[in-house]
C-alpha cells in the first residue's frame, strides 16, 4: 500500500485556512494534516474546533506551535501557508531550507516585477534570496502552468480576482482576437470573505448589508498579477474591485473589443479549445450566463460571454467561489500536480 502523504496546514484559523483544512481532512491520498499556529493566532486556541464547532468531531483538531523539528518528525513533506503576505515572506525560506515543498495562498511570491511587488512594500526585495525565490516561485493557475507546478517546490498560489480575470481572457488574448489598443475593463465583485477574517470598517456589518461599494480603484494588490500572468502592460487594464453583501463568490465582469468580427460560436470554440480537457473549467454556451450561486461550493471558474451584433464588442463574465477556486480548492488543485494525482482527487 504507498503510503500518504503528511501535508501541514499554518493558518487554519482563517477563512481559506479552514476551506483547506476541510478539503484535506477528506482528500483520499494524505493522512490527516498537521495544523499548525503563530503564537498571535486563534486567541491563543489549542483546538480548531473551538474556534468553528462545525468541525468538530473524531477526536478533535488540535492546533500545533509552529516548530520546524516538529514537521520533521511527523514527517511532514509538503507545508500550506495560509498567512499574512509579510508572514510567508519570512517562513518561505526557511521551509524551504528544511526540506519542504510549499503552496503559499499569500501574495508573497506571485509577482515577478518590481514595480508590481511594490505596493506589498517588502523590505527583503533586494536582497538576494528573495530574488532568487522570486523567480523560483511558480504561479499557481494549474490552467495556465500545469507542467511547472508539477515541478515545483514553491507554488505561490493565485488571488482570487486575478484567477477570475486570467481564465476569462487567456484563451482570447493567445489567439490574438484582442484590440488591445482599446483597452480592458474588468468590473469584479466579490463577497466579504474575500476581505479576510480580521474586522475593519469597510467590512463590518452595518457597511456592507444592502450596499454595493468600489475600493481600491488603480491601486489592487491583483492587478500585478493580471498583467504580468497575460503579458499586458498596466495601462491596457483598468480593474475596479467591489465588495458584495454576500459571504462569498466572485463575479467579473470583463469588456473587450475584438479586432475583428466574430460569431459567437468563434468565440465559444476558442474557449472550448484552450480550455480542453481542463477539468475545473465550465464554458457556458450563449446566451446563458454563469451566475454567482451556480459555482459556490465548487472548485469551478464559470466563463460565458454576451456577443453585440456588430461582432467586435464582447462582455465576459466570470464567476468563481473566492475561497475554493480563488483559494483553498486551487490550493489542493496544485497540490494535486505537484504529487502526479489527478486535478480532481479530494475536491468532487
Amino acid at each position: 500500500m504507498t503510503a500518504k502523504l503528511k501535508t501541514a496546514v499554518l493558518g487554519a484559523t482563517g477563512y481559506s485556512g479552514l476551506e483547506l483544512t476541510r478539503i484535506l481532512l477528506r482528500h483520499p491520498k494524505l493522512d490527516q494534516p498537521l495544523l499548525l499556529r503563530r503564537n498571535s493566532e486563534g486567541n491563543g486556541a489549542a483546538n480548531l474546533d473551538d474556534l468553528f464547532p462545525a468541525i468538530s468531531g473524531n477526536g478533535g483538531h488540535p492546533l500545533h506551535p509552529l516548530s520546524w523539528p516538529a514537521l520533521k518528525k511527523h514527517g511532514v513533506r509538503l507545508l500550506f501557508l495560509a498567512t499574512p503576505h509579510e508572514v510567508s515572506r519570512t517562513l518561505v525560506p526557511e521551509a524551504l531550507a528544511q526540506g519542504l515543498r510549499v503552496v503559499d495562498l499569500s501574495g508573497a511570491w506571485r509577482l515577478k516585477q518590481s514595480q508590481h511587488q511594490a505596493i506589498y512594500n517588502f523590505q527583503d526585495s533586494a536582497s538576494v534570496n528573495a530574488t532568487e525565490l522570486t523567480q523560483r516561485a511558480v504561479y499557481g493557475l494549474p490552467e495556465l502552468n500545469a507542467e511547472r507546478i508539477a515541478d515545483a517546490d514553491l507554488v505561490a498560489n493565485p488571488g482570487c480576482y486575478a484567477t477570475s480575470v486570467i481564465l476569462a481572457l487567456a484563451p482570447l488574448l493567445k489567439a490574438g482576437c484582442i484590440d488591445r489598443e482599446r483597452g480592458i475593463i474588468s468590473d469584479s465583485k466579490s463577497g466579504v470573505s474575500g476581505a479576510g477574517k480580521e474586522p475593519t470598517a469597510r467590512t463590518h456589518f452595518v457597511s456592507v448589508a444592502d450596499n454595493l461599494s468600489a475600493y481600491a480603484v488603480f491601486n489592487h494588490r491583483h492587478v500585478g498579477e493580471i498583467v504580468e500572468q497575460l503579458d499586458l502592460g498596466t495601462q491596457e487594464l483598468i480593474f475596479t474591485p467591489h465588495l458584495l453583501p454576500i459571504p462569498r463568490g466572485i463575479l467579473s465582469t470583463v469588456y473587450v473589443h475584438l479586432n475583428r468580427q466574430m460569431t459567437p460560436l468563434e468565440v465559444e470554440s476558442c474557449f472550448h479549445n484552450f480550455y480542453l480537457g481542463k477539468r475545473w473549467v465550465r464554458i457556458f454556451a450563449t446566451p446563458k450566463l454563469p451566475q454567482v450561486q451556480f459555482c459556490l461550493q465548487t472548485n469551478y471558474c464559470d466563463l460565458g460571454f454576451c456577443l453585440a451584433e456588430d461582432g467586435q464588442r464582447l462582455v465576459l463574465i466570470s464567476c468563481i467561489d473566492n475561497l475554493l477556486k480563488g483559494a483553498a480548492g486551487q490550493a489542493v488543485q496544485n497540490m494535486n500536480l505537484m504529487y502526479g494525482w489527478k486535478e480532481d482527487e479530494g475536491l468532487q
